[in-house]
């Protein structure tokens, strides 16, 4: 059996916002569905007969844009027998009657010709949707740039094989999963994962008036209502989007704008964010360390680290919310609060303003090209952004004071080289101290560097920005997850301050990094939050009690476990379309002892996506528990083929490998492992065990020495290295590390019989 543990399920699910904390009378999961109201959408038209400025102004936004049956009026691209070139595949546009056609390279890797059945988005860019069986609508890659009116590849670097996930006819291009939830009105993607097949419906195709309101049956009833006999207060609207407060506001808008996974189909019901999706923290690849943008992430994660959000300033104090164009041009939208005698100045920005000579165009990326006299424009400075799907320029909604003296700190972007792409950071950090002083605040982004690359000082950084109520949630809740790998008291009094805090996102970011106390502990924490209000946190909570058996569970836990426990898997069969999710699936199974159906989801896993060799890793171990040590092997080196040097999956080989007794071979794929993951010490010890079976003295003392300097507390090791030199008859060595058990645990009778035995060696 392969010595490699599967800590409960992997957790995959995306990360949350906060909300407020709820008492348990204020709740009741099993009787929402009957108290909830019974309310209907009723298309935007109908909503037009009252609110005919708001319509028209909707129609001329994007949302009303958002996805269309294709025809002459919703195509922008030229179909005109056009052709284009990408990595040597000619494509050619072209119309049969009123229907539009693409050839192209398909699912096979050969030329076949598409009929397009949908366009998706309006500008910068326009995308184009082609079905496929089993109710699947893909993304075709070449995209119209509405701008330059021009066929363009949104993958041009990338010669991408046709069983990758992210070619367009896969997983990684599917609009049912990928697009859908944030294009079209109460959409219900409705995904079977037996028979991995969609039956996809919406409300209205686009984003209508209801995606935000909510369904207008109730209101429309409430219009019919003799004004008298009106409630105060009571119109009718599911979703409240007057009266209410910039958080509430934003939140209104984070399940579309946000990175990340949906708990289910969005109803507009949901009285919590957590309880219809999980938005990802600041994490490395996704965004800078000091929070700006890198990914699409778009927009929320970066608007709640402002001193914006945290004022109280919200979408629509910028943004008109029916055409969803700017409330004001240029400067003047930021001067609706800011002083234009203080701020808008050369004073403030240094920078000519327009009209003004000499001053150059500048452009950071040769795709984003600013007027003269730009660097006058508040955004410039304050909200830089970066270009996607390659025309698509979004600023950075973190709304941030340049800090050049991070860019050489952190190796972070700054919006001064941005423009001034030919200086220098240092530049830049000596311009900025001129003009604003010396003097620079803290910014988390320091700390956050220093635990990404692991070092031990980041700890007390972490734990002052998790303990620091008036540091942005989402900062706080990054911290915390970063904290997971570092251990010490004060680091669990953190964990356990956070599991009872009244922001949800530090809840749920507790349970997912518990690892560091025992399962008993985790048991015990976890329990508690079993009956949380917020479905994002108790659905964590019963994950973390899948680490042992239900047995084990207090009595009066083991029902809302039960409960809890269904949630989360409602949860994953939703989400059944996404392959680690059909990893989780396959944990629970396994811990359900449903082995035969956890197979099925592992090797769902795979066909989803070839290249996660996680889902190859957990197959193995699977295979391996049940004794099938052959189609384990095939799994890992499967997994190798995918990358060669992943660490973890060379580890579990050369012990499956060591268990059949193919030493020689098991110790090539161990020593691998242990130059991949040089501060694990199970992997040098397992290394060294070998290499003493082995005969292979020398580098065995090398692996066995490892493990005590990663450990130097652990009893086993620094036994077994004692023993290795007492049986080498290096009888000094032996006694030193003797010694070390001694100092460790003085009351350990082993160490002392075998420090008194090395001494009395030693002297004859």
């Amino acid at each position: 059996m392969l010595i490699w543990k599967v800590s409960g399920i992997i957790a995959t699910l995306i990360i949350i916002i906060s909300l407020p904390v709820y008492t348990l009378k204020e709740i009741d999961r099993q009787n929402i569905a009957e108290e909830a109201p019974t309310v209907t959408f009723v298309g935007s038209e109908t909503c037009s007969q009252c609110h005919r400025h708001e319509y028209e102004e909707w129609q001329q936004s994007h949302h009303a844009k958002a996805m269309a049956v294709a025809s002459e009026k919703t195509v922008l691209g030229d179909f005109n027998n056009k052709t284009f070139t990408s990595n040597g595949i000619e494509s050619r546009f072209f119309k049969k009657g009123p229907d539009f056609f693409v050839y192209t390279r398909g699912a096979n890797g050969k030329m076949a010709e598409f009929e397009i059945t949908h366009a998706f988005g309006w500008y910068p860019l326009q995308q184009y949707l082609i079905p496929f069986p089993g109710g699947r609508m893909q993304c075709l890659p070449i995209a119209w740039d509405d701008k330059d009116k021009k066929w363009f590849h949104l993958y041009p670097d990338l010669d991408l094989n046709p069983a990758e996930w992210i070619y367009w006819t896969n997983q990684g291009q599917n609009w049912n999963s990928m697009c859908a939830d944030c294009h079209s009105t109460a959409l219900k993607k409705n995904y079977d994962p037996l028979t991995d097949s969609y039956d996809t419906k919406w409300t209205e195709i686009n984003v209508g008036c209801e995606a935000c309101h909510g369904p207008g049956s109730q209101h429309i009833a409430w219009t019919k209502i003799p004004e008298i006999a009106r409630i105060e207060g009571d119109d009718g609207l599911v979703v409240k989007t007057s009266g209410i407060n910039g958080k509430q506001q934003v939140e209104l808008c984070a399940p579309c704008h946000s990175r990340r996974s949906m708990l289910g189909d969005y109803t507009h019901l949901q009285q919590n964010l957590l309880n219809t999706e999980m938005p990802r923290l600041l994490e490395d690849g996704l965004y800078h360390a000091d929070g700006q943008i890198l990914d699409e992430v778009y927009v929320y994660g970066s608007f709640v680290q402002s001193k914006m959000y945290a004022n109280n300033v919200r979408c629509s104090d910028c943004h008109n919310a029916h055409t969803l164009k700017l409330q004001q041009e240029g400067n003047q939208l930021c001067l609706q609060c800011h002083q234009a005698s203080i701020y808008d100045t050369k004073e403030h920005h240094f920078h000519k303003q327009e009209g003004d000579d000499g001053d150059a165009i500048r452009s950071s990326d040769g795709k984003a090209i600013f007027a003269v006299g730009s660097g006058a424009e508040c955004v410039q400075c304050h909200m830089p952004g970066r270009t996607y799907m390659m025309n698509d320029y979004r600023p950075d909604h973190s709304i941030r004071i340049p800090r050049p003296d991070l860019s050489i700190e952190l190796g972070t972007p700054n919006s001064c080289n941005r423009c001034h792409f030919d200086k220098t950071n240092e530049w830049s950090a000596e311009h900025t101290q001129k003009w604003y002083g010396s003097k620079k605040k803290y910014h988390y982004g320091s700390t956050f560097k220093a635990a990404r690359s692991g070092e031990p000082l980041a700890q007390k950084g972490l734990i002052a920005i998790v303990t620091d109520n008036l540091a942005p949630t989402l900062v706080r809740a990054t911290a915390l997850s970063m904290l997971a790998t570092y251990q010490g008291d004060e680091t669990s009094i953190v964990y356990r301050q956070a599991l009872e805090s009244d922001e949800a996102i530090l809840r749920r970011t507790a349970l997912i990094s518990l690892s560091h106390f025992s399962v008993d502990e985790q048991m015990q924490m976890a329990g508690i939050l079993l009956d949380d209000p917020v479905k994002g946190v108790r659905i964590e909570a019963s994950r973390v009690l899948t680490k042992a058996p239900v047995a084990k569970l207090d009595k009066r836990l083991q029902e809302p476990f039960a409960l809890a426990l269904e949630e989360f898997k409602d949860t994953l069969l939703y989400l059944a379309d996404f392959a680690d999710s059909r990893i989780n699936l396959g944990a629970l199974a396994v811990y359900q002892g449903e082995f035969d159906e956890a197979e099925n989801h592992f090797k769902q896993a795979i066909a989803i996506d070839r290249n996660f060799y996680a889902a190859h890793m957990n197959l193995a171990v699977l295979y391996s528990g049940q004794g099938k040590n052959a189609l384990a092997e095939q799994q890992l080196r499967e997994a190798l083929d995918i990358n060669a040097d992943l660490a973890d999956v060379n580890y579990s080989l050369g012990l499956l490998l060591s268990e059949q007794k193919q030493y020689g071979e098991a110790r090539k794929y161990l020593a691998k492992a242990a130059a991949g993951m040089p501060e694990h010490a199970r992997v040098h010890y397992n290394l060294g065990q070998l290499l003493v079976f082995l005969g292979q003295y020398d580098d065995a003392e090398v692996a066995l020495r490892r493990t005590v300097e990663i450990s130097p507390e652990n009893m086993n090791y620094l036994q077994v290295i004692a023993q290795f030199y007492y049986e080498r008859r290096e009888y000094v060595l032996a006694r030193d590390m003797a010694m070390k058990m001694v100092a460790v645990d003085p009351n350990y009778l082993m160490s002392q019989q075998m420090l008194q035995h090395l001494n009395i060696m030693l002297k004859k």
